[in-house]
């Protein structure tokens, strides 16, 4: 009974630096919207706030187009972030999507990803990792009617996040998608001097208990996950 009285407040990733550029966290609540560049950290990024949030006694519900449980937990733990345990206690989910090639009717299937994060009600974060394979052949409508669906979820209490490629919307539907989200975390790859840094923009976060950082530079190292890399240092 007392956990299910629990209220999930804030979204952490488990990182003290990256938090605090995130305003402290994000708000329980709300629709979230990672977009980068391939290769940027967007599933590293989505892999540590499964980590921190499940650490912080969240229940979350991933469906994944880019893993398999097996694949995901092989890598996650080669970042330092195992969550095997959380798995075999029921507090992560995973729930691969595979689309069949040739798929004739993603619009159908996307209305069967909707309604399955519908009925994960006990989840405090669902992800959808990524959205890319589905908006790419849907028309617009399909992909407003799918934010508008996680939306009202949100208004109920529960977060989601969802990762698209950069190059899943034309300019305008862009636009329009951001201003439905509460957040907006945008990824991509720089280059500082002789070597190439991943970036995260906080563009926006709705409700944030702090003011948000705008910039987040950061390496991906084995065994250590997202590493900040000071921007004086990236710029050397």
């Amino acid at each position: 009974m007392a956990e299910e009285k629990r209220e999930v407040r804030e979204i952490t990733t488990g990182s003290v630096e990256i938090d605090k550029k995130l305003g402290g966290g994000i708000p329980s609540g709300s629709l979230v919207l990672v977009e980068g560049q391939s290769d940027a950290g967007k599933s590293v990024f989505t892999q540590q706030l499964i980590w921190g949030s499940l650490h912080a006694d969240c229940r979350i519900t991933l469906f994944s187009t880019e893993h398999t449980i097996k694949n995901l937990m092989r890598q996650m733990d080669s970042l330092g972030l195992n969550v095997l345990d959380h798995l075999l206690l029921n507090r992560l989910r995973i729930y691969p999507v595979q689309l069949m090639k040739g798929e004739s009717d993603l619009e159908l299937v996307m209305q069967v990803l909707s309604a399955a994060i519908q009925r994960e009600s006990n989840a405090d974060i669902v992800i959808v990792d990524s959205l890319t394979a589905f908006v790419t052949h849907v028309p617009i409508e399909a992909t407003i009617g799918f934010f508008e669906d996680c939306k009202n979820l949100c208004n109920e209490g529960q977060t989601l996040l969802v990762v698209v490629h950069a190059y899943a919307f034309s300019d305008s539907t862009l636009i329009r998608i951001r201003s439905m989200c509460d957040a907006h975390l945008s990824l991509r790859i720089e280059e500082m001097g002789d070597k190439l840094i991943k970036v995260l923009e906080v563009s926006k976060i709705r409700g944030a208990s702090k003011t948000t950082g705008n910039i987040v530079s950061f390496e991906v190292e084995p065994g250590w996950g997202m590493k900040i890399i000071p921007i004086s240092k990236a710029k050397v």
